[in-house]
This record gives structure tokens, C-alpha cells and sequence, in this order.
């Protein structure tokens, strides 16, 4: 069986126990994320700016889910929001079965370093320290011992493929080696919610598609997986596809992920 059609065969077992419609009475799985009438309002100069103006999400423990909007539409300010880098303005917020809606910096701070992977655009890769090192940091905050450290860095690292990286710096590694240290760092905490904003933007399509398939397969392991992007073929990826329009929710969909095939090499 090719990696593609493994792929699809565990999503597709996985797609059996997900909720046939977005209103279904009795979902299988508990909330990962909800809101209700999420609200954000900025202060720009004498003006008030309201970026989200009521915003009812829930998010399935398991489910990969795709954000769209277009510039202005609220998807960044929703995603410090899912992520707990800010509070909502008004309305509620609960990750994981906790209200965070009104937590404290500090409060903040402990729940994102416990139950939020981050994955960005741009990688954040400190340059100096080797990918085993990148990857051990969320663990060295946390204060957690030397050998257990390593030993979860390195585990991270070869559930993405990069075992034999380990020892290589971010300059000697690609852009998609590169992102695949991200994911890894973002997975080392075991976090209930992964978080990726623009994960494929600084990439070519190639590896692009390498990134959504390793993503999926988190997904059909039983990670959560939320992912920001303007890109309608990263979208199509996911289970289901919401679209913001003006700081409100144009459309949510449920959605068969498309399992993109991975184009050749091309020879030099």
C-alpha cells in the first residue's frame, strides 16, 4: 500500500466516528475549543476597531480544521485568541474544557506552555542551537530534567521524520527540514491543541504537500489540529473549513480531506 492510500485509509476510519453535520446533537467526541460570541475590540488612536464582532465556534477534540478569510477578516485575531496570546474583548473562550476567557498573563502563559503547539510561517528557529536543541526548548522552560529533555526531543524529531537530523543546525537543513523541526518542538509538550499559522506560506509546493501529509497523519494519530491559511489547496486538507468575512463566520463546512500526492524531484 503506497504512504498515500495508508494515509487515507486511517483518516477514512477516523472520518466514521467524526459528526456527519455541523448539527449534530450528539458529537462523539468532546470540545477541544469553543466560543461563544467572541468579541475584540482595539483602540486605534480616537477610533475603536472591532476585528471579531461575535464569533461562535466549536472544535472537536481530533478534528483538523482549516481558517480562510481574506486580509481584515479577523482570522489573526482569532488565532491569539484560540492560542491564549491575548483574551477576547467580551464573550467566551474554553480550551480544553477550561474558561480562559478572563485569565491572567501569567495564567496564560502556564496554559499555552501546557496545552498549545505553536507552528508558524517563518519557523522561529534560534540558529545557534541544533535541531535537537530547538526542539527541547518548550521542555526547558517547563524546567523538566536534562535526560527527559532530550530524550522527548528526540522522539519529537523522529515521529517527523528527522532522526538523523538531530544533530544539525537550522543553515543546514531546508525549508520543509526546517518546518518539520517546528511541528516537532510545537508536538514535544504533547499539547492538546496544535496551532499552525501559515504553515506552508515560505515553502514550494512540494514541500508544501509534504507538510499537510505529515500534518494529516498527526491528525489521523489523534492530535487537534487547527491551521490558519489563505492558501484553498492547504484548506482542502482539512476536515472542515471555516471562512471569516468582516469579523463574523461567512461559512463552516465539513469537508473530505484531499490527501495531496507529492510530485517528483525535479533533477537538477
Amino acid at each position: 500500500m503506497s504512504a498515500a492510500r495508508e494515509l487515507h485509509a486511517r483518516m477514512s476510519l477516523m472520518s466514521e466516528f467524526a459528526p456527519k453535520s455541523m448539527s449534530a446533537s450528539t458529537p462523539t467526541a468532546p470540545p477541544m475549543l469553543v466560543t461563544r460570541e467572541l468579541v475584540k475590540t482595539y483602540r486605534m488612536a480616537q477610533q475603536e476597531v472591532q476585528a471579531l464582532k461575535g464569533v461562535n465556534i466549536e472544535i472537536l477534540t481530533g478534528q483538523m480544521v482549516a481558517i480562510m478569510g481574506p486580509s481584515g477578516s479577523g482570522k489573526s485575531t482569532l488565532m491569539t485568541l484560540l492560542g491564549c496570546l491575548d483574551t477576547p474583548s467580551a464573550g467566551g473562550l474554553e480550551l480544553d474544557g477550561v474558561d480562559v476567557s478572563r485569565a491572567s498573563e501569567v495564567e496564560l502563559s502556564h496554559i499555552r506552555n501546557r496545552k498549545v503547539g505553536f507552528v508558524f510561517q517563518s519557523f522561529h528557529l534560534l540558529p545557534d542551537l541544533t535541531a535537537l536543541e530547538n526542539v527541547a526548548l518548550p521542555l526547558f522552560y517547563a524546567r523538566r530534567p536534562k535526560a527527559e529533555r532530550q530524550a522527548k526531543a528526540q522522539a519529537a524529531l523522529e515521529k517527523v521524520g528527522l532522526g538523523q537530523r538531530v544533530h544539525h543546525r537550522p543553515l543546514e537543513l531546508s525549508g520543509g527540514q526546517q518546518q518539520r523541526v517546528s511541528i516537532a518542538r510545537a508536538l514535544v509538550n504533547e499539547p492538546a491543541l496544535l496551532l499552525a499559522d501559515e504553515p506552508t506560506g515560505a515553502l514550494d509546493t512540494r514541500t508544501s504537500y509534504e507538510i499537510m501529509r505529515l500534518l494529516q497523519e498527526l491528525n489521523a494519530q489523534g492530535s487537534t489540529l487547527v491551521i490558519i491559511t489563505h492558501e484553498p489547496d492547504i484548506a482542502r486538507c482539512c476536515q472542515r473549513i471555516i471562512i471569516l468575512r468582516d469579523g463574523l463566520i461567512e461559512s463552516d463546512q465539513l469537508n473530505e480531506p484531499w490527501i495531496p500526492e507529492i510530485p517528483p524531484e525535479e533533477d537538477a
